[in-house]
């Protein structure tokens, strides 16, 4: 039971970001750094309108109600707040741990902002009434689970069956996109791109277990921050979803087994962080040892796991080219006459922002063209990206002189992995602030 004063977890079972926060949480709680716990609380349409809307100006899930009534909305927001209040056992490697540092950021980012497409495709296209598999059922009956609570079971569904038709048009996605199915065409995700997309996610998961073949977590035999922000895509929309959920188990294995593990629950054969494994002394006592590999701790030495480099070759190769382009776009929008200093800009990454639909779709200004496996789409530019980049970019600056050049030479293993040491000047033209759910423009830093 959560102690006096605890943190309350607002979120969905089902939603993307909800299990990244959650199993950071549970792994902070069981591991002793959360001394008085956390409620999961289920984030039902009354609490959304009259609870964390007027908290923190958003809708989205999760958001983290803290012990002395601070209100924090977004992920990465909700892991620092916690890291600063509660530091051990840490997620973060830190300044004297540069090379997993960085790894753990870009890891993160990654899965949080790439894999998104992958986990919005698999959820969605399975959904579709006729197409075979389809989990569309399933996925009714846990979207009326917050939206119709105190109904029973098929009436839940129906509301939910309702809600896709009206916000999503789920019954003509490809004459009528809307939700969702507009949300994937303006992240780049349409007819010309979908099979690359689909490529990327493979690639991705093919690097992962021969990663979690060796090692049970990012960077050894404890949790990170990377772990964490890969639960997003892969718990709710890749694991518990019914179809890709099914596919995972069947071709990934040891990434379904990373998933209990990480998540912390139902992971008994899965050796999760906190439970040990047994052997027999010669008087048949019990003798314990750290369930997970590398001795149930972080590489040494700032080793970052050779297994996990690929994965972060896919950063390079297919997310940093869109980052570095989307910089450059937004800092060009925000210096031109359409845009006022200091006015709001365009938020979160799911769907064009309301408001700002015709900058972001279509040949908008905050468009950009972009490739992936060969392919050419064009998707929307959202300020989200520099702002989480900003957070890259502090890290970055953390590091001493031994820690960069350590940083350096891993980055020049990489396709134009140099550049991201130029990050904090590269973002100069479009400096981001934060006020609960909402994104806005600062004057832009000189990078003389």
């Amino acid at each position: 039971m959560p102690g006096p004063g605890h943190y309350r977890h607002y979120s969905w079972e089902h939603s993307y970001f909800s299990g990244k926060t959650r199993s950071y949480l549970r792994y902070k709680q069981r591991m002793g750094g959360l001394e008085t716990g956390f409620e999961d609380v289920l984030a039902t349409q009354d609490l959304i309108m009259g609870l964390l809307i007027p908290r923190s100006g958003s809708n989205t899930v999760p958001q983290l109600e803290a012990p002395d009534g601070t209100w924090i909305q977004d992920t990465a927001e909700i892991i620092d707040f916690c890291e600063s209040a509660h530091p051990s056992p840490p997620v973060l490697p830190g300044p004297s741990r540069p090379r997993q540092d960085l790894a753990s950021y870009l890891v993160e980012l990654l899965a949080d902002e790439w894999m998104v497409v992958h986990g919005f495709w698999e959820r969605w296209h399975f959904s579709l009434e006729g197409d075979w598999p389809c989990h569309l059922r399933f996925n009714e009956q846990q979207w009326g689970a917050i939206l119709n609570p105190n109904a029973d079971g098929e009436a839940r569904r129906a509301s939910a069956g309702q809600f896709f038709e009206l916000a999503f048009g789920i019954s003509q996605p490809h004459t009528d996109p809307r939700g969702v199915y507009a949300g994937l065409l303006q992240l780049g995700c349409d007819a010309n791109t979908e099979s690359a997309w689909e490529a990327s996610s493979l690639r991705i998961l093919k690097r992962l277990e021969e990663h979690f073949s060796v090692h049970d977590f990012t960077l050894g035999g404890l949790p990170a921050l990377g772990d964490f922000g890969l639960m997003a895509p892969l718990y709710a929309h890749l694991f518990r979803d019914a179809v890709p959920g099914g596919a995972l188990a069947l071709h990934f294995p040891l990434v379904t087994e990373w998933v209990e593990r990480t998540n912390g629950n139902n992971a008994l054969n899965a050796r999760t962080y906190d439970q040990k494994l047994y052997s027999l002394d010669e008087n048949s006592k019990l003798v314990p040892r750290p369930a997970t590999s590398d001795g149930g701790a972080w590489l040494d030495a700032d080793k970052v796991p050779a297994t996990l480099l690929p994965l972060l070759a896919i950063f390079f190769e297919e997310m940093w080219p869109v980052l570095r382009d989307s910089i450059r776009t937004l800092s060009a929008y925000i210096a031109s006459d359409a845009h006022v200093a200091g006015a709001e800009l365009p938020g979160k990454t799911f769907t064009a922002s309301p408001g700002f639909e015709h900058l972001q779709t279509g040949e908008g200004a905050l468009t950009q063209d972009f490739q992936i496996g060969g392919s050419s789409g064009r998707r929307m530019v959202t300020a989200y990206h520099a702002w989480r980049l900003q957070r890259v970019a502090r890290a970055l600056n953390s590091y001493d002189t031994q820690g960069r050049e350590a940083v350096a030479d891993m980055l020049s293993t990489f396709p134009d992995g140099l550049e991201l040491l130029e990050l904090d000047g590269m973002l100069g033209g479009c400096p981001i602030r934060k006020e609960g759910g909402q994104l806005f423009s600062q004057a832009p830093r000189s990078t003389t």
